[in-house]
C-alpha cells in the first residue's frame, strides 16, 4: 500500500484518482479505454516504479502528458531515479533537459552527448532542436531536416 501511494504521487496518479467514481478500485476498461492517454502514461509510469526495476526505461513516457503533468514528472524525476538508472527516450527535449547525460541520435547514430548546457553550448543539432522546440522557427533557420 505504502509503495502504490509512493508511485502514484510520484507519476501524478493521485491527481486525478480521486476523480475516478471508485478511485483506486476504479475498473478502467480493456486497454485503459475509460482512461485518457496522459493518465495511461501516468498509471503505466507508477506500474514501473512499483515494480522497482533497477533499469527503468521511459520510452516516449510523457508524449501524451499535458505541461503541467510533465512538469509533475520532471520535478520528481530525481526521485524516480533514486538508486537505479533511468533511461528516457524522448522527441520532447524538456523531457531530458535536467538529465546527467544526454545522447542526441540522428538516423540511429549517436552524433553528440553532453548535459544540456554542454550540448546548448557546442551549437550542434541538439541547440538546433531545442531553439525549435522552444521558440519556433523564426528565430533561426534550422539546419537540419
Amino acid at each position: 500500500q505504502t509503495e502504490l501511494l509512493k508511485a502514484a504521487r510520484l507519476s501524478g496518479v493521485e491527481q486525478f484518482v480521486g476523480s475516478l467514481p471508485q478511485g483506486y478500485d476504479y475498473q478502467v476498461g480493456e486497454g485503459g479505454c475509460n482512461l485518457s492517454g496522459g493518465q495511461r502514461q501516468r498509471i503505466a509510469i507508477a506500474r514501473a516504479l512499483i515494480a522497482n526495476p533497477a533499469i527503468l526505461i521511459l520510452d516516449e513516457a510523457t508524449s501524451a502528458l499535458d505541461y503541467a503533468s510533465e512538469a509533475h514528472i520532471q520535478r520528481n524525476l530525481s526521485l524516480i531515479g533514486a538508486d537505479r538508472t533511468v533511461l528516457i527516450v524522448a522527441h520532447r527535449l524538456s523531457s531530458v533537459r535536467d538529465c546527467d547525460q544526454i545522447l542526441v541520435l540522428d538516423a540511429g547514430r549517436v552524433v553528440d552527448r553532453g548535459t544540456h548546457a554542454e550540448l546548448l553550448a557546442r551549437d550542434g543539432l541538439y541547440s538546433d532542436l531545442w531553439r525549435l522546440q522552444t521558440e519556433g522557427f523564426s528565430s533561426k533557420e534550422v539546419r537540419y531536416a
